[in-house]
């Protein structure tokens, strides 16, 4: 971006092309209502009638810039400042590398890509371009985080020499996403580790502030297998004479005043959702199948072994067997330890045995974006920022620090594979 345009986007919103307007994309784009002297959306591509409408409706996009596929909105020239590209995993690479040669700002919805090869030939592009780049990386910005980092940087606990961290993904979180749902299955979508977690061990190096050297790793699909089936049990939960016993049950999940699923995931299903539509959806889409015979092949459990340069260690666990709730991380450093919760921080010193207490509570209004405690709104923000400012030090997870952590990811399934150690020069 040259200096000329530069200040003309810091004297006006961001302006900003949407592909792929699902969850994500549309998440995201909450930005632009919440600050719309800031970011404006001025174009969209999406292929789904009801969930593009729905956007175009919600930002009055003008109808020229309404598009079914990122082909027709590449066609039609540059049409604005930025482009958040929030389409399925797999469908990353080709619209990355054309954005990037039209000389968009580009935030890219993690990960990367479901293939290293795919990931390095994306960040060479935008780095050859000179792009203002980010990654959807959200666990580094939020408040949590960053106060936590203040306090490793100040010595609160001296040395870093190891570092635990639990990714509890939740048990309907795990039948909704990757058993029934679109991450089901590595052939039509990025592994486990990657999809849902590539930014937690992203947030481990970024909190290891060290290269890591190697990695082992374990796990596999356990019990959301055919042969743990009950007995009498049918292949949709709507006709299931036992689904009020199981945990997994659609209608448990996504029907009743108790539901568990939250209003996002709900949206996955229907883009209206009501006890009729959800219904219907549940019926005749995947969400409502038997967790016991679907076609997914993910893990449902996995942990990481990580060395760091200097000898610092790590351990990842990511399980589905918990509560849906935020990640548990102990840092234990030569002076004293550390617990964190994603929201609350406990430091113990060893020198006295004291306990001292922070709370980074994001219950301020961040406008419908507090998902990822407040890391959604956040990685916005610094995107927006980075762009006016032209100013690349302000994204927080850039094309070298997003390749560095996916490779880690690719080199940790690939001890899982393997039952290997791997060393990350040869990943």
């Amino acid at each position: 971006m040259s200096s000329t345009q530069s200040n003309n986007v810091a004297q006006r919103p961001v302006r900003v092309l949407v592909v792929g307007a699902g969850a994500r994309g549309e998440i995201y784009s909450r930005y632009a209502l919440a600050h719309p002297d800031l970011m404006q959306v001025v174009a969209v591509a999406e292929p789904r009638d009801a969930y593009r409408e729905q956007f175009v409706a919600q930002h009055a996009i003008a109808p020229e810039n309404v598009f079914t596929d990122w082909r027709q909105a590449a066609d039609a020239g540059k049409l604005a400042d930025a482009v958040l590209i929030c389409t399925q995993d797999q469908m990353h690479l080709e619209p990355a590398l054309a954005f990037a040669r039209q000389g968009y700002a580009m935030l890219l919805e993690k990960p990367l890509s479901p293939d290293a090869d795919e990931c390095r030939a994306i960040v060479a592009e935008v780095v050859r371009q000179k792009l203002i780049f980010s990654v959807g990386h959200v666990l580094r910005y939020t408040r949590y985080t960053q106060k936590l980092k203040q306090l490793l940087r100040d010595g609160a606990i001296g040395d870093i020499v190891s570092l635990q961290h639990l990714e509890p993904v939740g048990y309907w979180h795990q039948a909704h996403s990757f058993v029934r749902g679109n991450w089901r299955n590595d052939r039509q979508a990025a592994f486990m580790l990657l999809q849902k977690s590539c930014h937690d061990i992203d947030w481990i190096r970024y909190v290891m502030e060290q290269p890591c050297e190697q990695v082992s790793s374990f796990g596999n699909l356990r019990h959301f297998r055919r042969e743990n089936q009950p007995a009498g049990a049918a292949d949709n939960c709507l006709d299931c004479a036992v689904e009020a016993s199981c945990p997994y049950s659609a209608k448990r999940i996504y029907l009743g005043d108790d539901h568990k699923a939250t209003p996002g995931f709900l949206r996955v299903l229907t883009p209206e959702p009501d006890q009729t539509t959800l219904r219907a959806a549940l019926r005749d889409g995947p969400y409502g199948r038997c967790v016991y015979r679907c076609d997914n092949n993910v893990v449902d459990h996995q942990v990481v072994n990580m060395q760091f340069a200097g000898g610092r260690t790590a351990s990842f666990t990511m399980t589905a067997f918990t509560r849906h709730e935020d990640r548990h991380t102990r840092i234990f450093g030569s002076r004293g330890c550390l617990e964190g919760d994603g929201r609350h921080i406990r430091i113990t010193s060893f020198l006295d045995d004291g306990e001292t207490h922070y709370d980074t509570d994001a219950s301020q209004d961040l406008h419908a974006m507090a998902g990822h405690g407040g890391g959604d709104y956040y990685l916005m923000q610094h995107f927006i920022a980075a762009i006016r400012a032209n100013d690349p030090s302000q994204v927080l997870a850039g094309p070298a620090e997003a390749l560095e952590s996916h490779l880690m990811v690719f080199a940790a399934e690939r001890a899982r594979r393997e039952a290997a150690v791997i060393a990350l020069n040869g990943a």
